[in-house]
């Protein structure tokens, strides 16, 4: 995800009303980094942020101490620490009630991923099935040593210290990756996509393998860019025709990319709908449907409720999980 990564001070990306904020990684430049990792008060007040924005960068949130609450997308989870909470570039969040935070942020964009790709699938997948963790005692020994480590590695600045990073960033992905986590909640949504191996629109040997033009997909439609929720422009952008992009999305997920393009119009209508004060002509605008009629109709065939009644109910009692785009394993 280059260009995510911007100098000090550079505002976050609200250019219309009623947008969700966009926040971008600050790093000190030059010879920047795409990664960060401090406290809550030295990574600064926006770590802590209590208005629902998106990042463009992956957030690793490792809790110690605090009360209130943290609302990611559509779910609200308690603070009872220790907890590890993982956030994917795209999704809203923000914190209520937030007192006495403590702990350890985690910071950095998909090219800090260059070493370990694979990750990127294990980042999606935590934040979309399993963001808010609760580790047990042998838990909290490993990863309490794992964030110190970072601290340590990322203060002293010392030569090859970024690959060192990358190693222990990586450890920790797959760590918590095995961390048994909540039941899904039906009022805790996933993110509708998963981030794959591959950059979407890139050319490169292998790129139109039905399994790399699966994952080029999900990550366009992670952008929540209504000019991209179409079956015709995504094959554009990629590079391949619909028919083919039809065949291995199909392949890769059992399920049509059509019907993976509604559900991320239905899922974005959400977050706009309990995060925004937008009118329901402004987000079937937002989300590629200009008639509001039609959006009204649609967005009810796929939830069961109207826009106003689902905005009344705070999305909180109300959401159905939408299924991902991760690619099916083999059979047990």
């Amino acid at each position: 995800m280059r260009g995510t990564t911007v100098p000090p001070g550079t505002p976050c990306e609200a250019p219309r009303e009623g947008v969700l904020p966009m926040h971008r990684l600050e790093v000190p430049m030059p010879n920047a980094l795409p990664f960060a990792v401090g406290t809550f008060d030295t990574i600064g007040p926006m770590s802590r942020a209590d208005f629902p924005h998106r990042h463009t960068f992956y957030e690793i949130v490792h809790i110690t101490a605090g009360t209130g609450t943290h609302v990611l997308d559509l779910a609200r989870w308690e603070l009872r620490p220790p907890h590890l909470c993982v956030i994917a570039p795209g999704q809203v969040h923000h914190w209520e009630d937030a007192v006495g935070l403590d702990g350890s942020v985690v910071l950095f964009t998909e090219d800090f991923l260059l070493d370990h790709p694979a990750d990127r699938d294990l980042l999606r997948h935590l934040a979309e099935r399993r963001p808010w963790l609760t580790p047990g005692e042998e838990e909290r020994a490993w990863i309490g040593r794992l964030m110190a480590e970072l601290h340590e590695e990322y203060g002293r600045g010392a030569d090859g210290f970024d690959s060192v990073l990358r190693a222990l960033l990586h450890v920790l992905v797959v760590r918590t990756s095995r961390l048994p986590g909540p039941a899904p909640r039906p009022s805790a949504p996933a993110g509708t996509h998963r981030a794959g191996t591959h950059r979407a629109g890139t050319h490169r040997p292998g790129a139109n393998r039905p399994g790399a033009v699966a994952d080029a997909f999900a990550r366009l439609l992670a952008r929540t860019d209504p000019a991209l929720w179409s079956v015709g422009a995504c094959a554009e952008r990629i590079g391949v025709t619909p028919g083919y992009l039809t065949e291995a999305v199909k392949a890769a997920t059992g399920r049509t990319p059509g019907r993976h393009v509604q559900e991320a119009r239905v899922h974005e209508a959400k977050r706009l709908l309990v995060h925004t004060d937008l009118t329901v002509r402004q987000i079937a605008d937002r989300v590629g449907l200009a008639d509001p009629a039609y959006f009204c109709r649609f967005f009810r065939r796929e939830t069961g409720l109207s826009p106003g009644e689902f905005r009344r109910g705070g999305g909180m009692h109300h959401d159905h999980r939408i299924a991902s785009i991760a690619r099916r394993g083999p059979a047990a």
